[in-house]
């Protein structure tokens, strides 16, 4: 079964996909930890429906007519979207999701791992977002992706900020796993070869160094056959979790 996003044809399974890895990783309380974030299974529906058009506009030959058609209506949608109030996630909501990420056990060894619906590069409700699917490997956090054709750069070619983004996230589900709340504050990046698109990768981040303040971490992305083109270390900075959740709550004002 298929429903139609925009004139596009895209699988009417994928939300249900989704919901179904997002509950598989908050357990029974899915369903009610995306609706805390003001996310609903259609927010979801929608946002699958936008991720994969906008892959679709890049990676294949399109006629004019065809995307002047395509352009009205996505032109009609952003102007009724404008009109509507300002969403706010709730402050409620992501404070108490950040209390339960930070005071709840420890993900086992080879769960499944999420963080907040609306991230750009792994949450299930944003338009906008990579995708990439992360998971607890013994100590590390491994994220897998493959990237498609609007993440480009270079044509065939992944853009060295998305990597860049990835890493970032992958890195930061290490505060998953150790229950520890930081903030990013240095990342650097090494290019060792061009970053395909439209193949499976894998991004793996490991601690490497913990003290009271900081967290020093390294990580290295290779393609399914093993071979690495990217490696990444960043510095991560310990902060006091109710000074975590005052940044949140200014940021969501």
């Amino acid at each position: 079964m298929v429903v139609v996003v925009l004139g596009f044809v895209v699988p009417s399974d994928w939300t249900g996909r989704l919901i179904g890895r997002y509950n598989s990783v908050m357990g029974s309380s899915g369903d009610a930890r995306l609706e805390r974030f003001g996310v609903s299974a259609e927010r979801v529906r929608a946002a699958v429906g936008l991720r994969r058009l906008g892959h679709l506009v890049v990676g294949r030959q399109v006629e004019d007519v065809d995307l002047a058609e395509l352009a009205q209506v996505v032109e009609g949608w952003v102007s009724r979207l404008e009109d509507r109030p300002v969403r706010h996630r709730g402050m409620g909501g992501v404070g108490a999701a950040a209390l339960e990420m930070w005071s709840s056990e420890a993900p086992v060894d080879g769960e499944a791992l999420s963080h907040f619906p609306d991230c750009v590069v792994s949450g299930v409700a944003n338009p906008l977002g990579i995708g990439i699917e992360v998971r607890r490997d013994g100590d590390d956090a491994v994220a897998e992706v493959s990237l498609g054709p609007a993440f480009e750069g270079a044509p065939g070619q992944a853009h060295g900020g998305v990597v860049a983004a990835i890493f970032d996230d992958v890195m930061g589900y290490q505060l998953s796993i150790l229950k520890v709340p930081a903030f990013t504050g240095r990342l650097s990046v090494t290019y060792r070869a061009p970053t395909p698109v439209g193949v499976p990768l894998r991004f793996r981040a490991s601690v490497v160094e913990r003290s009271e303040r900081r967290l020093e971490m390294a990580a290295t992305a290779e393609t399914d056959d093993g071979a690495v083109f990217a490696e990444a270390a960043a510095t991560f900075v310990i902060v006091p979790l109710e000074r975590m959740l005052a940044a949140t709550r200014a940021a969501s004002s």
